[in-house]
């Protein structure tokens, strides 16, 4: 199924083109977007780390020690530090095993710190979070050495400052920043792909012409492609120019010899049945009007062949109604079942001339042979028109189905109703680069007959 859908839909440049600017927007800026949220975070991070070690120093600055004790003011200069539960607190904390505190804010009175706090060597500091109340807080730890200015042997007190702060407002700023950003480029996303499908539509363009033109010489407007292309496409366009007119050269060529082939024959043709004596009359008659008849039907060739097989074809139905209705006239005595399976609206891309040559020949062959059933099947698979004719006659042997088929072979030389008519046929379905198969028919038991034309 996947294998099916990459075969459907991405049959074609600009599919593939669409796809592919689809993947490397969806799968790049995603990319950007996580670098760009990375990086800020960590410069949000870096402030908040600046802002705290701001506060200490400030802390630092009003502290004293003295008699073995910590002295501080009562209020200090943030007036967070003095507003309990503000989100901003310090504490105080001395250093061994067993760290007990020493001083801690006003806003920090009304709370416990459930989690014990880093307590990094004099003169580091550390910047980590923990949880408070189910809430992140940023702490930043610093250890500092005071000397005790009262005593005379200038003991020193080792103690760690703490700063912490909430992280409410930081959450709220990453949250708008990304929302923020992804709302960016998602319209950055749906510019780069307006365009892409801008650049797109120009890019291919001149495909679109191209299309365009080819669409115009198969429906016979025109003979040449005669807009100006890129260099890429040029060396293409040029080539299939010279193709083209090469392929009209040759069915000139063709249908003018062909047509003096014929006239050439007719005029003595007509002087031998002029002369042929009342006895000669039974025994060549025959033979002579086989051969009128080859003569005429290669004139109607030569007469068509002249015209472009570049053109938009033709509709089967009218043609298979025609044909049929006529062989129900011509073989009304033998009462013959003739069935057809045929979807609507099908196309020939060719002569209609051609095509009724082709399907005629097989239907009068399969009516000649059949015993009371003949089936017409004709159906669009895909890319390709196959077309099949069934009888319930004795078929053709297995040993002669190749050599039918051998360019070069006459198809007359076999069954009676596989004459000259199916030599016909082959040349034919081999001029559109078709195929002819003969197999037995599962159905009907006689032989069957599929031409398969490619679009």
């Amino acid at each position: 199924m996947i294998t099916h859908f990459f075969h459907r839909y991405l049959n074609s440049l600009k599919s593939r083109i669409i796809v592919s600017a689809l993947v490397l927007v969806m799968v790049i800026l995603p990319i950007v977007a996580f670098f760009i949220s990375n990086a800020y975070q960590k410069h949000m991070n870096a402030s908040v780390e600046n802002e705290l070690v701001a506060y200490s120093y400030s802390i630092l600055a009003v502290a004293e020690f003295e008699d073995g004790l910590l002295l501080m003011p009562e209020a200090l200069a943030e007036n967070q530090f003095n507003t309990s539960e503000s989100g901003l607190y310090a504490l105080m904390t001395s250093k061994g095993n067993i760290p007990r505190t020493l001083w801690r804010s006003a806003s920090l009175l009304a709370m416990v710190i459930p989690y014990e706090l880093q307590s990094p060597q004099v003169g580091e500091s550390r910047f980590y979070s923990i949880p408070i109340v189910d809430i992140n807080h940023f702490v930043y730890s610093f250890s500092v050495s005071f000397s005790d200015s009262s005593s005379e042997e200038n003991t020193q007190q080792e103690m760690t400052l703490h700063i912490i702060k909430q992280q409410a407002d930081y959450q709220m700023l990453m949250a708008e920043f990304r929302q923020q950003l992804w709302l960016g480029l998602f319209v950055l996303m749906a510019v780069l792909l307006l365009l892409q499908f801008i650049w797109l539509n120009w890019s291919l363009k001149p495909l679109a012409i191209l299309k365009k033109e080819i669409l115009g010489i198969e429906q016979g407007k025109e003979s040449l492609l005669k807009e100006k292309y890129p260099q890429e496409l040029k060396q293409v366009t040029e080539q299939l120019n010279t193709l083209l007119i090469t392929e009209q050269n040759q069915r000139k060529r063709y249908r003018n010899a062909l047509s003096d082939l014929a006239h050439s024959l007719k005029t003595p043709l007509a002087v031998l049945q002029g002369q042929l004596s009342a006895e000669d009359v039974n025994q060549s008659q025959n033979q002579l009007d086989e051969i009128n008849a080859m003569i005429e039907h290669q004139l109607k060739r030569a007469q068509s062949a002249g015209q472009s097989s570049w053109h938009l074809g033709v509709k089967i139905a009218p043609c298979v109604e025609k044909l049929l209705n006529s062989l129900q006239k011509i073989y009304q005595d033998k009462n013959l079942f003739i069935n057809k399976r045929m979807q609507t609206d099908i196309i020939f891309k060719g002569d209609e001339a051609d095509f009724l040559e082709i399907i005629g020949n097989l239907m009068d062959n399969a009516c000649k042979v059949a015993n009371q059933q003949v089936l017409l099947t004709i159906s669009k698979i895909e890319s390709s028109l196959i077309i099949s004719v069934e009888d319930d006659g004795c078929g053709i042997a297995d040993d002669k189905i190749d050599s039918i088929l051998q360019r070069g072979t006459r198809a007359d030389t076999y069954a009676q109703g596989h004459g000259i008519g199916l030599a016909i046929v082959r040349d034919l379905v081999e001029s559109y680069q078709g195929t002819l198969v003969i197999t037995t028919s599962t159905e009907l038991a006689g032989a069957k007959f599929t031409v398969s034309f490619s679009s």
